[in-house]
């Protein structure tokens, strides 16, 4: 029952703003359930005005909608005015009251009908009237229910919102007032003139297009190419269109006016529209302006004889496609020898230019890389010319220009031969005479020529061929005869030797013809490393041919005088030799090139006791693990660095006795790495001997920091490790490669520790170092296995250390170590109980030394990690 009067104030106070919200949501859900086909029907009715439809239909089907939408809209209020009731102060008592637990306000409100003169009864009425008046507080607003589906079942109020958010984004309120002249309010009027237009940019330029109704501006700015449209309705001789923007004709005065008018914008001008509520604008047009491309850098080869031609683009808009042409610059040719008779007419060369994959094209610099190397007309001079188009079929063509067309160079001086008078042939059929006596006369003497019977062979068929077809041969067996000569060419610069010896002469020979004849940078960077490549071949060749001649006799072996040089020398001097190259010192390079020649020629490999003797994997097996030993040490150094930080001053004597003895350790190292043979002593007496110097340096009064000291310790011990890659053996087979993988790692491990080192990060540099060393030591173990392999392969022919049997050593694990010192294979490994019982006992003997206090600090902080891992 709703309570009729004033609320009393405890009551009305606690809920008076709830009531409040809760009586507006009432008239809210009220007009939307009484209203909503008013507002529906008025929505739909904007949208298609605002859209234009008026415009694109009959002035009848306009009338006959515009009954239809008043007599629904009156439809609408008749129905809304009848439903609607607004909600009394009673009504949003009662449905407040319905929402709270136990209606509060009506009992609030109740009196008790039975008890009133019981002292207890009527102490407990009052008790739950106090408990109810307190749930007040409590009360909030209902929301009301807006929801009208019941009475929609359809959703045609959705379909009234879409259509009216659609017309607010592509339509105009403007566009509303065209319907008044179509009202039926005098003939005049319904026949009145009227005009709509529109302003499209092409599309390549990605503006919009320009509503001309919303332009109240006088000017109006075009970009050329645009299409404006004009539509005239009512009596279209009441208005008169006039242009000077395009190219169109002049219209006829006596034709009948056009209903609708479009021109293209080609030059600056005024469209008018004169009669009653005409408008006038002042088209300014923005000219679309022609690409432009030019040569950006200086044109490149590669060894291969890929031409590099790089260029720049613009355009205002974007370029969309481009070509490079090439014809031969005759007047520029040096015409001797097959060039001095005139050239049979060839088509010029035409590429089309890369464009961007993605980006914007409006200005953006590119390369052309194509290989010209078998064209008559690579290496010689020809025209270059380039041309770029945008959307508009504008070209632009930049500047013709003379460059040398690249194209493979041919050091080997019978391929340049074959190559050169390949070039007099398509030239001209006319030089094939004397292409064949330069032929015959270069197979004079084949055995002081060719190096292989194969390539004489081949060369006879193409001289035999050559001469059959004579000067009237067709196109097709010129291009035949050329394919031949290019490959033979090929075969004979590349090689197919069998024999490193030779290959390595070959790419020494090379590299000193590139040297002499000006080759590029790059082409001597590629024969560089062709030249290192064969020179690592060559050694391992000539190893095993030492291994085995030792084998067989070896008091020879032994008594042998010899050139020695490790690989480490060999490395070195090649090094010098690109240097100088780098620099320009063409003459001290060719210099060293020949005395390493020299010192390959007479080289032999010589194997026996000691560390003279000691094979190249031996001796990358000893530098990798004093390596490991290093990077031991300078992550103790860093991780007592880390300690200091978090406890200062309480490392105490035998932690300072303890660095102390670290730090000669280390300095000892030093010196010891330049004691040997085979190893590069002053680049580890700069690198890693530094650490002895590091107490030196803090009583000098600390010039650099700590972690500066081990960044650059560790970036010395980064660089030891990358020499020593380049002399690793195994090349080839799987655990060869493995084993560089993982040494590949450690250097990246040992990088982000110098990082970490340099930006006072010990935590994470004492991380990268963890992986440094864990990556070491899995290269070491992948070297063993591709040492072990290599053993296998030659057994019997390696040499036993000094003093005792590898065979009979064991290791922690119970395994062999190996003629090789291999100790990563499962052979002999313990087998059943055995493994788990002395892995145990590993266990417990590092928690014994482990709890043993008086051992050094380096070694307790070693056995916890050891722990920790394990």
């Amino acid at each position: 029952m709703a309570p009729k009067g004033n609320l009393p104030p405890d009551i009305l106070k606690p809920v008076k703003l709830p009531l409040a919200l809760t009586r507006l949501g009432m008239a809210a859900e009220r007009l939307t359930q009484a209203f909503w086909p008013l507002w529906s029907v008025f929505f739909l009715v904007l949208a298609l005005l605002m859209l234009g439809v008026q415009d694109m239909v009959s002035v009848e089907w306009v009338w006959a909608s515009g009954v239809i939408a008043v007599a629904a809209m009156g439809w609408g209020l008749w129905r809304g005015v009848r439903m609607m009731r607004w909600p009394t102060r009673a009504q949003a008592l009662t449905r407040l009251d319905a929402t709270l637990r136990g209606h509060p306000i009506q009992a609030s409100l109740d009196t008790q009908a039975i008890g009133g003169t019981d002292a207890g009864s009527l102490a407990v009425w009052q008790a739950h009237q106090a408990r109810m008046k307190a749930r007040l507080a409590g009360a909030k607003a209902v929301e009301p229910d807006l929801r009208v589906s019941r009475a929609d079942p359809y959703a045609l109020r959705y379909i009234a919102v879409v259509a009216l958010l659609v017309a607010l984004i592509f339509g105009s309120i403007l566009r509303v007032s065209s319907v008044t002249g179509m009202s039926p309010v005098g003939a005049a009027l319904a026949s009145g003139p009227a005009w709509e237009g529109w302003m499209e940019p092409p599309a390549y330029t990605r503006l919009p297009s320009v509503y001309l109704n919303d332009i109240t501006a006088a000017t109006l700015a075009v970009p050329e190419g645009a299409r404006i449209t004009l539509r005239l309705y009512g009596d279209v001789n009441a208005l008169t269109v006039t242009e000077s923007v395009s190219d169109a004709p002049a219209a006829d005065p006596e034709a009948p006016v056009e209903s609708a008018r479009d021109f293209v914008v080609t030059r600056s001008g005024t469209v008018t529209i004169e009669g009653t509520g005409g408008r006038a604008w002042s088209v300014v047009m923005t000219p679309d302006a022609a690409p432009n491309v030019v040569r950006s850098g200086e044109v490149e080869s590669t060894y291969e004889g890929d031409a590099q031609i790089p260029f720049k683009a613009a355009d205002d808009y974007g370029v969309v496609a481009g070509s490079a042409r090439i014809t031969l610059a005759l007047d520029e040719v040096e015409r001797r020898y097959g060039l001095t008779v005139d050239p049979e007419q060839r088509d010029a060369i035409e590429v089309p230019l890369p464009m961007p994959i993605a980006g914007d094209r409006a200005d953006f610099e590119e390369t052309l890389i194509e290989n010209f190397s078998e064209h008559p007309w690579a290496n010689l001079p020809v025209s270059l010319l380039l041309t770029v188009e945008d959307e508009a079929g504008q070209t632009g063509v930049s500047d013709a220009e003379v460059i040398h067309l690249p194209g493979r160079r041919f050091f080997d001086p019978l391929a340049a031969a074959i190559v050169e008078q390949r070039r007099a042939l398509l030239w001209s059929r006319a030089n094939t005479k004397q292409v064949g006596q330069i032929l015959r006369a270069v197979r004079h003497r084949p055995d002081d020529v060719f190096r292989s019977a194969v390539h004489y062979l081949r060369f006879r068929t193409i001289l035999t061929r050559l001469e059959s077809f004579g000067p009237e041969m067709t196109f097709a067996q010129q291009d035949e005869i050329a394919k031949a000569m290019w490959d033979l060419a090929l075969i004979l610069e590349e090689g197919d030797l069998a024999s490193a010896l030779e290959r390595l002469q070959r790419a020494q020979d090379r590299l000193s013809e590139a040297m002499k004849n000006g080759a590029s940078e790059a082409e001597i960077a590629e024969l560089m490393q062709e030249m290192r490549e064969a020179t690592d071949d060559y050694l391992r060749q000539l190893s095993r041919q030492a291994q085995q001649e030792g084998a067989q006799n070896p008091e020879m072996a032994q008594n042998q005088n010899s050139v020695e040089m490790s690989q480490n020398d060999l490395q070195r001097m090649m090094d010098r030799i690109q240097e100088l190259m780098e620099r320009g010192r063409m003459a001290e390079a060719q210099e060293a090139l020949e005395q390493l020649r020299q010192m390959m020629e007479n080289m032999q490999v010589t194997q026996g006791q000691g560390q003279q003797g000691q094979s190249p994997g031996e001796q990358a097996m000893e530098g990798l693990a004093e390596t490991l030993r290093d990077q031991q040490g300078l992550s103790d150094e860093a991780f007592r660095d880390l300690q200091d930080q978090f406890n200062p001053g309480q490392q105490g004597p035998e932690g300072q006795q303890g660095q102390q003895q670290g730090q000669n350790q280390q300095g000892q190292q030093g010196q010891g790495r330049d004691g040997r043979q085979g190893r590069d002593g002053q680049g580890q007496q700069q690198g890693m001997g530094q650490g002895g110097d590091r107490q030196a340096e803090q009583g000098q009064g600390g010039q650099q920091s700590m972690e500066d000291s081990l960044a650059e310790r560790q970036r010395a011990l980064r660089d030891e490790l990358n020499r020593q890659q380049r002399n690793l053996p195994g090349a080839g087979t799987e655990p060869g490669e493995a084993a560089r993988d993982a040494l590949r790692r450690a250097e990246e491990a040992m990088d982000g520790a110098e990082d970490a080192l340099r930006q006072d990060d010990l935590a994470e540099a004492i991380d990268e170092q963890s992986r440094a060393m864990e990556a070491l030591r899995e290269g070491m173990r992948n070297l063993g296995e591709a040492m072990a392999q290599q053993g296998q392969q030659n057994q019997g022919q390696q040499g036993m250390a000094q003093g005792t049997d590898p065979g009979q050593q064991r290791d922690p694990l119970g395994r062999n170590a190996g003629a090789n010192g291999q100790v990563g294979s499962e052979e002999n490994l313990l087998q059943g109980e055995d493994v788990y019982r002395r892995a145990r006992e590993l266990l417990d003997e590092i928690r014994r030394r482990s709890g043993d206090g008086e051992r050094p600090t380096e070694e307790l902080e070693y056995l916890e990690r050891l722990l920790e891992r394990f």
